[in-house]
């Protein structure tokens, strides 16, 4: 890279030579730094990082245009892209929560693979973003939602990505199901509690999933330039932080909050 390149970092600072950096799981790093959690820098003017966490943008790319798909982005985009692997043209996926990362994960799929996506969510301005971006079927996550799902997709879905993770849609998730179904657990707070016997006879799995790796955020990046994924937020300075964490509280960012020194 040169001086003057517009980059953007993956959100940890790696050591590059322990097993996970060596498999190419940058999460798996067992040096890893990653500011605003164990290191200091969350809401910094400029943060440290290292060179190995660095990615040259396309030309045609603006900096503060991607900064959230270095993080909530690659997220959203690993969950999708394991889940992306198992399904076919004309299997169905829900996406549980079209928030900061949903609205990516939904993308995603469209971008790399053939399933028909369900949309659920509780707001309606996701609910509208979900329909604007392809979204197959959008559902309003009410009590029935389970029996919806399974009408919609004759029986149950492929996969659910669970982006909630706690108020009932971690329990929800995985009966929305079908025989060798999966959910992937990218949402946190609740407790998953399944039979034995349902995972056995059913043969359902039950996968989480981290922060994506350097890779990933890579792929994301090419995406977006290509304009495949793009990524829908709302700016606020730095100075109105409390304001942007009071309305990421109460739902009012549709997308993603960018906080922007």
């Amino acid at each position: 890279m040169k001086p003057g390149d517009a980059v953007i970092c993956h959100p940890l600072c790696t050591c590059g030579l322990c097993y996970g950096c060596r498999r190419g799981e940058d999460m798996y790093c067992e040096h890893a730094r990653f500011p605003g959690l164990n290191a200091d820098g969350g809401f910094a003017d400029s943060l440290l990082t290292n060179e190995r966490a660095l990615i040259k943008l396309n030309p045609n790319v603006v900096p503060m245009d991607v900064a959230p798909l270095a993080d909530a982005g690659i997220t959203a985009y690993r969950a999708a892209r394991r889940a992306a692997k198992q399904l076919r043209p004309g299997q169905y996926c829900v996406v549980l929560g079209v928030g900061g990362l949903g609205h990516v994960a939904l993308q995603a799929l469209h971008a790399l693979c053939g399933a028909r996506t369900i949309a659920v969510d509780r707001s309606e301005a996701a609910r509208t973003l979900a329909t604007d971006l392809g979204a197959h079927h959008v559902l309003d996550g009410g009590p029935n939602v389970v029996e919806e799902i399974k009408q919609l997709t004759h029986g149950g879905a492929h996969g659910v990505i669970d982006f909630v993770g706690e108020r009932g849609a971690e329990q929800a998730s995985w009966q929305m199901l079908r025989q060798g179904g999966t959910h992937y657990v990218v949402g946190y707070g609740g407790k998953v509690e399944v039979p034995t016997v349902h995972m056995v006879i059913s043969e359902i799995a039950i996968a989480g999933s981290l922060v994506g790796n350097y890779m990933e955020l890579v792929e994301l990046m090419e995406l977006h330039a290509e304009g495949r994924v793009k990524l829908h937020a709302q700016q606020y300075k730095l100075d109105d932080i409390n304001r942007a964490i009071d309305d990421f509280k109460n739902r009012q960012i549709v997308g993603r909050g960018v906080i922007v020194p």
